[in-house]
C-alpha cells in the first residue's frame, strides 16, 4: 500500500518523542494521521512486547474507526493485526483503570455503572424532592411582575426542568473539580454570605450520591473522578501504566476536560501528542469541556507545534466562507470580548497533486440568502428546495442540520409527508417518537381507565392511518368526539351499561358506527385484562394489535426491555411512572439508546439520494455534498451586542438571570481560596452569554464545514422579532 502524505503530514509523522500540539482544520484527515502515527511508532520497533500506543478519542464510534485505520496501516508494514495499540474514549480508559484497582478508591469489586437514563432518573427525583420540601425557595429569583397564578404554573410546569438542567451541570462541574458533597457542605458553611443556588445544588448533588451508594453504582463522572484519584494515590499502579502506555496520542483534545488532562499528564511518561481544533469546540457551554487547555498546551508546553491547515473536504468557494468567518471574529465582530472565539490556522485547499483533491470551484453552489422567512415559509422553501435537488441528484448526499432537536423532528415530519425519503440523525427518530408516543397513550389510560378523554386519545391511536384517510376520516372524527362525549368509561365498556349506552343513541347513528364501537370495545377490553401482566408482555401485547411493520414491532420489543429494565431498577414503579418514560423518548427529550447511529458510527456516503436531518452538534466530524443551515437568526446565534435573547435566560426570571450560570458561580465563590469579595449576582450571567456566542460562532463554522460542494444558508425571523445571524450577515459570497 502506497501513501502519499502532505508536507504538514510528514512533520507529524516524523515524530519520534516528546509532547506535540497539533491545530487540524475541518477535512484535514486528523484521524487518518494520528492513525498513521501510530502505526508508524509500533512499526519502528521501539515497544516492548507488553507495551501499547495508547489513543485516546471522544466518542465510542471513533474507537472501530481508529482501530480499523490503524489495523489496516499496521498490516501493510507486515505486521500483526490488532497488536500494538489501544483505542479507548475517555470513559473507557477510565474504567479500565477504576477496574484494576476498585478497592484504592472505595469501590467494590463488582461495582457496577449507571446509564444516562438511570442517570436522569435519578438526578430528576432529586430534584423534584427538593422542589417538594422548598416549593418556594427560588420565589425571590421570580421576575416581580408576574402574578402568583403564573408563578403557581411556573413552579409546576417551567422550574422543575430548568433545575434538572441546572442540577445536571452543577453535578457534572462538582465532579470535575473533585468536590464531593461532604466537603462542599464544609465549604458552604464557612461563608460570609449564603449562597442559595449552590446550597441547593449540594442537597441535590447529595441526594443523587446517596442513590448511586444505595445501588453500589458510579456514573461516567465518577469514573473519571475515581481514575485520577487513583492515580494520584498509587505512584506503583501509575508507573506500570506509564510503562505499558509510553506514547499517548489524544484526539478531539479541543473538548478535554481539566480532569482529562490530569489524567492523561499522569499517565505520560513524557511522550505526549494532542491534536484538535479549538475552532470546533461545540460543547462547552454548561460542560466540562474547555478548549483553552488545548490552546496554552500548543502555546506554553509543547515541544513541538504543529498544523494541519489543509483540507480536501470542501470546493474553494467554501473554504472562502469559512475563512471569512474566522477573519470577521477575529478581526471585526462589534463585541471585542468574542474575536478568541475563532483563531488561526484558515483552512488551505490542498494541491494540485494531493490525493484527497478539493471539488472544483463553484461559487453558485453558495447560496446565502439574506431574506428572512416565517418559519413556515422557511420550511417550505427548504423543503420545495430538497425535493427538487434530490430529484436531479440521486447519486449524491445531502443533511439539513438545524440548532436543536425540535426543529430537526417537525422538518422530517414535513418532509416525509412530501415523500422525501428520510434519514434523521437526532435524539430520536420519527419513527421511535411515534411508536413511544402511541404505546405511551395507551398505557397512560390503562392507568387511569375512568378517563374518557384518554380513552377517546386510545381510539385516536388506535385508528390513526384514518386521520389522513379520505374514506374513513369522517368516522374517525365522530367516533372520537363521541367516546369523549361518553361522560363514564363503563358506559361504553361494561356490557351492560354498553348495550344501554349502544341503544340509547340516536337512532340515526349508522350500522357502521355500532359496529366500530364494539371492535374498539372488544379490543380495549383485551388490553384492559392484560394489565397484570409484566410490563415488557403488556408492550408486545398491546403492539401486536397497534402495528403491523416489522421495523415498528421491533422497536416494540426494544422499548418493552427498556422498561423491563426500568420496573427492575424501580421496584415500586407503577403504569404512571412508566408512562412517563416512554413519554421522554417521545417528546425527543432523550437519546433511546441502542437506536442511534452514533452507537456503531454514521456514513453519510450510505445515504445516497436521501435526505439526513441532524442538528448542527450531531453533524460535527461528518460531510455531504450538500447542506441546508436552517434558522441562522439571533436567536439561534446572538452576536453579544444590541438586544439579542439567550436560551438559557428563562423569561420568568427577574433581571434576565441565567441560573445555571450563576449557580456554577456560587459553586466557584464556595470552593475558592482567598478572599470571598468577587461573587455578584448578575455578572455571570453576562459572562455566560459572551462564553454562548463563542460556541455558536463555531457552531456556525462547523455547520459551514460540513459542505463538499453546495451549501444553503436560511434564516426565519421566528415570532417577527429575529433578524440574521451576525455571523452571516458579515458573509460576502462572490468571486
Amino acid at each position: 500500500m502506497t501513501i502519499t502524505y502532505r508536507p504538514s503530514q510528514e512533520k507529524i509523522l516524523a515524530y519520534t518523542h516528546g509532547t506535540m500540539g497539533i491545530s487540524a482544520v475541518p477535512g484535514s484527515g486528523k484521524t487518518f494521521t494520528l492513525s498513521a502515527l501510530a502505526a508508524e511508532i509500533i512499526g519502528r520497533g521501539v515497544l516492548d512486547t507488553e507495551q501499547e500506543v495508547l489513543i485516546v478519542t471522544l466518542v465510542n464510534s471513533a474507537v472501530d474507526n481508529f482501530s480499523n485505520r490503524i489495523n489496516e496501516f499496521i498490516t501493510a508494514r507486515g505486521l500483526l493485526p490488532r497488536v500494538g495499540y489501544r483505542v479507548r474514549t475517555l470513559h473507557g480508559l477510565a474504567h479500565d483503570i477504576v477496574r484494576e484497582k476498585p478497592g484504592v478508591v472505595g469501590l467494590e469489586e463488582r461495582f457496577s455503572i449507571i446509564d444516562q437514563r438511570e442517570a436522569d432518573f435519578i438526578r430528576r427525583e432529586a430534584v423534584n424532592a427538593w422542589l417538594a420540601a422548598n416549593p418556594h425557595a427560588l420565589d425571590e429569583y421570580f421576575d416581580p411582575e408576574m402574578d402568583e397564578s403564573k408563578a403557581d404554573w411556573v413552579r409546576r410546569q417551567q422550574l422543575p426542568y430548568t433545575l434538572e438542567s441546572l442540577a445536571n451541570a452543577f453535578i457534572r462541574s462538582a465532579k470535575d473539580r473533585r468536590i464531593m458533597p461532604e466537603h462542599l457542605h464544609a465549604q458552604l458553611a464557612d461563608q460570609p454570605a449564603p449562597l442559595p443556588l449552590a446550597e441547593m445544588g449540594l442537597t441535590i448533588y447529595t441526594d443523587y450520591q446517596r442513590a448511586l451508594a444505595y445501588r453500589g453504582a458510579v456514573d461516567f463522572d465518577d469514573l473519571i473522578r475515581l481514575s485520577l484519584d487513583l492515580l494520584e494515590r498509587d505512584p506503583d499502579f501509575r508507573e506500570r501504566l506509564q510503562y505499558r502506555f509510553p506514547y499517548i496520542l489524544e484526539d478531539e483534545a479541543q473538548d478535554s476536560s481539566q480532569t482529562q488532562e490530569k489524567i492523561l499528564r499522569l499517565l505520560s511518561s513524557g511522550n505526549w501528542v494532542r491534536v484538535g481544533d479549538p475552532n470546533q469546540a461545540i460543547f462547552e457551554t454548561f460542560t466540562t469541556a474547555n478548549p483553552q487547555l488545548l490552546r496554552d498546551f500548543i502555546t506554553h508546553e509543547a515541544d513541538y507545534q504543529r498544523e494541519l491547515p489543509e483540507s480536501g473536504r470542501s470546493q474553494p468557494a467554501i473554504i472562502d466562507l469559512a475563512n471569512q468567518l474566522i477573519n470577521f471574529v477575529m478581526d471585526e465582530h462589534p463585541n471585542e470580548s468574542v474575536r478568541d472565539a475563532l483563531g488561526t490556522p484558515i483552512i488551505k485547499p490542498t494541491a494540485p497533486n494531493d490525493p484527497q483533491p478539493n471539488p472544483p470551484l463553484n461559487w453558485a453552489g453558495v447560496h446565502l440568502i439574506n431574506k428572512g422567512f416565517s418559519p413556515e415559509q422557511e420550511t417550505n422553501a427548504i423543503v420545495t428546495s430538497v425535493k427538487k435537488w434530490l430529484g436531479e441528484n440521486e447519486d449524491k448526499t445531502c443533511a439539513i442540520l438545524t440548532p436543536y432537536n425540535k426543529g430537526g423532528a417537525e422538518l422530517a415530519d414535513r418532509l416525509k409527508k412530501e415523500e422525501i425519503e428520510v434519514v434523521e440523525l437526532l435524539t430520536s427518530t420519527q419513527s421511535t417518537r411515534q411508536t413511544a408516543g402511541a404505546l405511551g397513550n395507551i398505557i397512560q389510560y390503562l392507568s387511569d381507565p375512568q378517563s374518557a378523554r384518554k380513552l377517546a386519545t386510545v381510539y385516536r391511536v388506535w385508528r390513526r392511518e384514518w386521520k389522513e384517510d379520505e374514506e374513513y376520516a369522517e368516522l374517525y372524527k365522530y367516533v372520537t368526539a363521541l367516546i369523549r362525549k361518553t361522560g363514564k368509561t363503563e358506559m361504553l365498556l361494561a356490557p351492560s351499561h354498553a348495550d344501554e349506552w349502544l341503544s340509547s343513541l340516536d337512532t340515526d347513528e349508522s350500522e357502521e358506527i355500532i359496529e366500530e364501537i364494539l371492535l374498539f370495545r372488544e379490543t380495549v377490553t383485551r388490553w384492559l385484562d392484560a394489565v397484570t401482566l409484566p410490563i415488557d408482555q403488556l408492550i408486545l401485547t398491546l403492539a401486536q394489535d397497534l402495528f403491523s411493520e416489522a421495523a415498528d414491532l421491533a422497536l416494540a420489543h426494544k422499548l418493552a426491555l427498556v422498561l423491563k429494565q426500568a420496573q427492575n431498577d424501580h421496584l415500586d414503579w407503577r403504569l404512571p411512572e412508566l408512562t412517563g418514560e416512554l413519554a421522554v423518548i417521545a417528546k425527543n427529550q432523550r437519546k433511546f439508546i441502542g437506536f442511534s447511529a452514533e452507537d456503531s458510527g454514521f456514513d453519510p456516503s450510505n445515504h445516497k439520494g436521501k435526505v439526513v436531518v441532524a442538528t448542527m452538534h450531531k453533524a460535527k466530524g461528518l460531510e455531504w455534498d450538500r447542506v441546508y443551515l436552517t434558522s441562522v437568526n439571533n436567536y439561534t446565534f446572538p452576536s453579544g451586542a444590541g438586544n439579542d435573547s439567550y436560551i438559557s435566560e428563562k423569561w420568568f426570571l427577574r433581571d434576565n438571570l441565567n441560573l445555571e450560570a450563576e449557580a456554577l458561580a456560587q459553586l466557584d465563590a464556595a470552593t475558592q481560596t482567598g478572599e470571598y469579595d468577587w461573587y455578584s449576582e448578575g455578572q455571570t450571567t453576562l459572562a455566560a452569554r459572551i462564553d454562548y456566542v463563542k460556541e455558536r460562532l463555531r457552531l456556525l463554522y462547523v455547520g459551514i464545514t460540513r459542505a463538499k460542494e453546495e451549501l444553503v444558508i436560511t434564516w426565519n425571523t421566528g415570532r417577527g422579532e429575529q433578524t440574521q445571524a451576525l455571523g452571516v450577515a458579515a458573509l460576502r459570497c462572490d468571486e
